[in-house]
């Protein structure tokens, strides 16, 4: 299964780089991103005060807005992972419930036998 990156992890991405104080192409490379789709992130981030340009050096630095993503975005990252991990045992818990049934056509049947206005 392919899991496709969104909006807010590919800010946390190229905002990981730019913490090391970062070129443009590093961030890009290290980012995993094409230069468009990295242009637009940075003329957004950049606009959000996430991240600074250092005209003297050439660089991207992170600014304290930006570090404060940055620990949000793990606080929420780590949720995510317990949730899903709470997620994945509850669909198990209910697949070995369901084991214990049984079969639908059964039910249904049932179901109609009582009430035959219901449909299956």
């Amino acid at each position: 299964m392919v899991n496709y990156r969104g909006r807010i992890e590919i800010i946390a991405d190229i905002l990981t780089v730019v913490s090391r104080e970062a070129k443009k192409t590093q961030i890009m490379y290290q980012a995993n991103l094409s230069y468009k789709v990295l242009q637009r992130y940075l003329t957004e981030i950049a606009g959000a005060s996430l991240i600074r340009f250092d005209d003297d050096q050439q660089i991207y630095l992170l600014t304290c807005k930006g570090q404060n993503y940055l620990d949000a975005y793990k606080e929420y990252a780590r949720c995510s992972k317990s949730m899903e991990k709470r997620f994945n045992d509850f669909t198990t818990k209910r697949k070995i419930l369901e084991e214990f049934c049984p079969s639908k056509g059964y039910f249904s049947s049932q179901l109609q036998n009582d009430n035959p206005s219901l449909e299956a």
